[in-house]
């Protein structure tokens, strides 16, 4: 199904975005990966095939963003879907402020959403239309103990994305968000940060989730 498709894959050097590279690999399309992990990055290019190429990109950073995507789509030529997993998580009481990791999260996570998905809208409008996935979390859902502003700027991605599918639906382009539960070095790092307390609510909470 994918044979041949032009992909941009967002936090593809680990966890669900490293997954996506290689199960699109093995499908066949042509992939521009993106991280800020050049090492990790490289790697899984490099393991994917002859048709993956790796670029640094923060995409907090409009510039790097719209750098990254001029230079992908140079060696795709063309872009059909944009799957943006790049995100972070930190964890942490929220009745202790902390402005920075605030600003940090939002500007990765909600921030990196707004710019990869304007910037992608360019070329997938030029290409008579395609698809941008995003990836929300059950946390924008449900809440997440011990990470507020990682649950927050999750629920801000999935309102973008139901706004931006809306919006942009003229153009051709299906704009949708994923909320997995899924087993990825970031989840197993925050979960060490929690309490024996904090784990066992945090389980509970994903237990009724997938129960539905």
């Amino acid at each position: 199904m994918l044979e041949g498709k032009r992909i941009v894959v967002t936090g593809g050097a680990s966890g669900i975005g490293k997954a996506a590279v290689r199960a699109f690999a093995a499908q066949r399309a042509r992939l521009a990966v993106f991280d800020v992990a050049d090492e990790a990055g490289e790697r899984v290019a490099q393991e994917a095939g002859a048709h993956v190429e790796y670029y640094h990109c923060d995409v907090s950073d409009r510039a790097q963003v719209a750098g990254a995507f001029a230079a992908a789509t140079r060696f795709l030529e063309g872009l059909d879907a944009l799957v943006h997993a790049a995100a972070i998580e930190r964890a942490g009481p929220v009745e202790q402020p902390d402005d920075e990791t605030c600003r940090r999260v939002m500007d990765v996570n909600f921030g990196g959403t707004v710019y990869t998905n304007l910037t992608a809208l360019g070329y997938l409008r030029a290409n008579g239309g395609g698809r941008i996935v995003n990836f929300g979390s059950a946390a924008g859902v449900i809440g997440q103990p011990g990470a507020s502003y990682y649950a927050a700027s999750k629920g801000a991605v999935m309102a973008w994305t139901r706004n931006v599918a809306q919006e942009w639906a003229r153009f051709g382009i299906t704009v949708n968000a994923v909320a997995p539960v899924m087993d990825t070095p970031m989840y197993r790092a925050n979960r060490e940060r929690l309490t024996p307390e904090e784990q066992r609510a945090l389980d509970r909470i994903f237990q009724m989730r997938m129960l539905g």
